[in-house]
């Protein structure tokens, strides 16, 4: 991995946790760059970027004070990215992960190629949410 490919991970990172870059101007940034997608494991707290010659560079993700719980709400997860889309008034990065991780979200893939995100649960419960105008 090239240090411009690393730097690129850790500022979409950074503009997710902080704010000031939105999902669909990292997803962006990912795809020029050559990376096939990235994976944000909420128990462990790591956010792990992929290359398509197989490379990875893993970050730690901030800290949320809230537990992935046992069940799987997959209305509640809809929700949360429904309000995300939007930016609705107050939204977020940090209230989004707080408010997936209670719908019992313990982390989501990130597909750049197959334009998709799949949520999972602890007990591997799954909601698909594809990118805007792109599903099958």
């Amino acid at each position: 991995m090239t240090k411009n490919w690393k730097e690129t991970a850790r500022a979409t990172l950074e503009g997710s946790e902080n704010d000031t870059m939105t999902f669909p101007e990292g997803v962006k940034m990912l795809m020029k760059d050559g990376f096939d997608g990235y994976a944000v494991d909420f128990r462990r707290g790591t956010r792990t970027y992929y290359l398509a010659d197989g490379d990875a560079l893993e970050l730690k993700t901030a800290p949320v004070s809230v537990s992935v719980t046992e069940r799987f709400d997959t209305a509640a997860v809809k929700d949360a990215i429904r309000e995300a889309q939007q930016m609705v008034p107050g939204y977020s990065y940090k209230k989004f992960c707080a408010k997936v991780m209670d719908a019992g979200c313990a982390g989501y893939l990130v597909s750049l190629l197959g334009k998709r995100v799949v949520y999972y649960g602890r007990t591997g419960e799954i909601h698909t949410e594809y990118f805007p105008g792109s599903k099958p």
